[in-house]
Formats: C-alpha cells, structure tokens, sequence
C-alpha cells in the first residue's frame, strides 16, 4: 500500500480532491444506498418513516434539526452520521480548525502556505476527531461555541483586531465535519444570534471585532417540540436557517418496542450459566404497559415516555427472575405475572406524572400494569375456553402464587386442574417447567381482572378463588 501524501505538493501530486463536508457526506450516503447498505445499524422503526427523510436532507445538504420528546433515539442518529464522512481527511499539520490543505482559513495556515507552499506538511485525521456536540446549558458562552481573545496572544504583541488572536470554541475546532447542539432552545438568545451569524453570515463579534470564519460544516441540532415551538425560546432567523425538520417518534407497533427492549437490554458474561426463557406475552405485557402510559391523560406527554422506560423495565423483570432462580436454586429462570410489580421502581424515575396528589403515583402505575395484563390476556385467550379453569374454581378451589413459589407448586397447581396445563401447551409454555408458572400466573391474573376470579393480595403473595 502506497504511503499517505505528507505535503500539500504530495496531495496534489495524487490528484486527491477536497470536497465540502455536505458533498462529502451525499457522496457516501449515495455509495452505501447504491449498495443497499443500512445507514443506520440499531435503528428500530424508523425505516419507513425518519430515515427517508434524513437520505433527503443529506441529499439536499440541508443542515437538521431533530424534534422528539426523550428517548426517541435522537443523539443515536446523530452520532451514526458520522458514518458519512470519509475515513480520513487531511489536514494542514496543526491547525485548530481542521483546515483545507487548498483553501487554508486561519491566519496561522495562510501565512505557512504563502512561505512553504507545497512544502507544508499535512496530517490525516480519523472521523471521530471531526464529531462533535454540546449539550445547550443557559450558562453557555460565545467563548465556549465560537471562541475568546487569548490574552496570551494579546500579551505577546499581536492586536485584538488580529483573528491569530483567537482562542477558537467548539463550532470552529469541528470545521469540515459535523457538530450538534442537543436541546437547542435552552441556548440563550444572544448565543443563538452569534450562533446564526458564523452559520448564515460566515462572521462573528468577539469582543467588538468582527472576525470572518466561513466555515465548511454540517450542523445538527435536536430540541423538544414543545421548547422548539414555543414563542421566544429560539429566535427565528436561527430556526430558518435549518433546511429540514425531522421529527422522531415512540416505536409505532408492539413489535418494534418488543425488538428494541430486546436489542438494548444489559447482557452479561456467562448468563449462559442460568438461561432465560421467556414467553412471548411477558414481553408484550411489558411493551404495553409503556404503550399504555404513553395514552394515560395522568402521565405528562409532553415530556414523553421514553423508550428507556420499557428497556429498565424489561431488565428488572428478568433480574427478578433470575433473583428467584438463585434462591430456589433452579437451573433456569423466567419470568411470571408475579414479578411485575418489581417494575415499579424502574419506572417512577422515567415518567412525569400529570395532576397526580403525591403518593398515589404508584397506584397510577398499577392500573397500567392491570390494563397491559388484560389487553395481552385478550389477545391470547377466550374466555369460553378458560371455562374448565373458572368450573374448578367454582367447585372449591382455591390457588396461591408467589414471586418467590418454587416451580413444584405450579405443577401441582397443573395436577389439580388439567384445564390449566391444557392452556399452558396452548401458550408453548410447558418445558422447562417453569414456563407452566408463567402461563398459569397470566391465566389466573387475566381471569381476575375479567371478573371471573377473586383475588386477595397477601404479603408478596396472592390467593386466587371464586367469587
């Protein structure tokens, strides 16, 4: 393999062309849609939707913003357009702003080529040295986007009118790659017209000079909707001069949730050692339970319901799971109707509640996890056939379930009514025999919340029976 051109003469000499960071960018997403490579590796559910939209804008070499309330993988698709951008690029050697070997920016690189010329050294950079992003504070300066005078410089000799002067911030140190601003419209106002002159105007006042920095750089940004829309949170010049708004959403089907949970949720070393078995209908009560909240008028949605709030809660119901495998000492673990409420905690840290008098969040969450309950039931059985199940019931019997019940007793559970082990090779929960804990548990729960069954809650227990 051929060395890398160290001089800009070398560079010239292999005829390599320097593009804009937008052209750049449309170049390769038009290489990887040509080979029908995906664009963003991870991304649940956006395919029909968000994607297509980011393809157009990239094409047009719009810079984007991104609206979507928490947890709809904003910073995701961000960072991933990093992927864009070519492997490497160079550099004038040294420079702060990442200048163009053939069209130099700074003083400093001007001058060096206007004595060198084709002798000046270059330097390649990877692509994670042309990312960046900031999360927008209300204490953020001009200092800390744009730059400051160096009252270094200043002492040494130069003038303040000299831009050699400048300390560059985090917008002109990204020069020819990409830079976000997360959650824009909490920059102050001033920040934002400084923001939107280096943007739309190539120039900036630091200290009462005008200094020029026409810059080659996507930007990006991402902002709540309701902080985007509202009046005087963004001034209106800065929100034109993005060319596309794309707005994210929550997973559109159980399905997409489903994957997400399972794609994102904490695996560790040697969880082989004591394997999961999890039934399709736990995963689905835990997808709509955040489903539910999402519609519930006593969640906040304006804040939203993340998709965090499903994956915690998916993680805390295995480790609830595994917990009770460990003490009982089973070889396998699965999760149970019963291991629901140890959800609870993971979620009273990820919703907003709305008008709710203080204590009774944790009743809120309880019908949400009733109402996912019935609405899984219901899509997996019938009443008329849980009849043989209600009949033994009405005849006498009476069934506890724990969290912490040792499989041997839903079996016996099964023994004493044959109905229920019929439901269970129904559902595909019969080996291991753990999975008969969890289809017995969701038949139990389902008919109670119908109305067919009577349930008692005890200490970390339930007692089931006929009404």
């Amino acid at each position: 393999m051929a060395a890398k051109p160290r001089t800009i003469g070398e560079l010239k000499a292999v005829g390599y062309r320097v593009l804009p960071v937008k052209a750049e960018m449309r170049r390769n997403l038009m290489a990887k849609m040509r080979k029908g490579e995906g664009l963003f590796p991870g991304i649940i559910g956006y395919e029909d939707t968000v994607i297509p939209q980011i393809q157009n804008a990239i094409l047009a070499g719009q810079d984007i913003i991104f609206l979507g309330e928490r947890g709809q993988a904003k910073s995701r698709l961000i960072r991933a357009l990093v992927n864009l951008l070519d492997e490497e690029v160079p550099i004038i050697a040294g420079c702060e702003i990442n200048d163009n070997p053939y069209k130099p920016l700074c003083r400093r690189c001007h001058e060096w080529v206007a004595q060198e010329g084709d002798a000046v050294e270059i330097e390649w950079i990877g692509r994670d040295r042309r990312y960046g992003e900031k999360l927008a504070t209300p204490d953020i300066t001009i200092a800390d986007l744009i730059g400051e005078v160096d009252p270094i410089k200043v002492a040494e000799g130069r003038y303040l009118s000299d831009d050699l002067t400048i300390h560059y911030g985090l917008v002109p140190r990204h020069n020819r790659g990409i830079f976000c601003i997360n959650e824009l419209p909490d920059l102050a106002e001033r920040i934002q017209v400084g923001l939107f002159n280096i943007m739309e105007e190539r120039d900036v006042q630091i200290r009462g000079y005008r200094i020029r920095l026409p810059l080659d750089i996507f930007l990006v940004a991402s902002a709540n909707p309701e902080d985007y829309t509202n009046r005087g949170r963004i001034i209106t010049p800065l929100k034109d001069r993005y060319g596309a708004q794309i707005r994210t959403h929550y997973p559109h089907t159980l399905e997409h949730e489903i994957a997400i949970m399972e794609q994102e949720r904490t695996r560790f070393e040697g969880e082989d050692e004591r394997p999961l078995f999890i039934p399709s209908f736990i995963k689905e009560i835990v997808a709509e339970v955040v489903r539910q909240a999402r519609r519930s008028p006593d969640i906040n949605q304006r804040s939203g319901v993340s998709v965090r709030a499903s994956i915690a809660s998916y993680e805390s119901l295995l480790a609830n799971a595994l917990r009770r495998a460990i003490l009982l000492g089973e070889d396998v673990a699965s999760p149970r109707i019963s291991d629901l409420p140890y959800i609870v905690p993971a979620l009273m840290g990820k919703i907003e509640f709305e008008t709710v008098e203080e204590g009774r969040e944790e009743q809120v969450l309880d019908r949400l996890l009733q109402g996912a309950v019935l609405t899984v039931f219901n899509r997996y059985l019938t009443l008329s056939e849980l009849e043989g199940v209600v009949a033994a019931f009405r005849g006498g019997l009476t069934v506890e379930v724990s969290d912490l019940a040792p499989v041997e007793a839903y079996q016996e559970i099964a023994r004493q009514v044959p109905a229920l082990a019929e439901v269970a090779e129904k559902l595909a929960c019969v080996h291991p025999p753990q999975l008969l804990a969890s289809a017995i548990e969701l038949v139990l729960e389902g008919l109670h919340l119908s109305k067919r069954l009577n349930k008692e809650k005890l200490a970390r227990r339930a007692r089931y029976r006929a009404h």
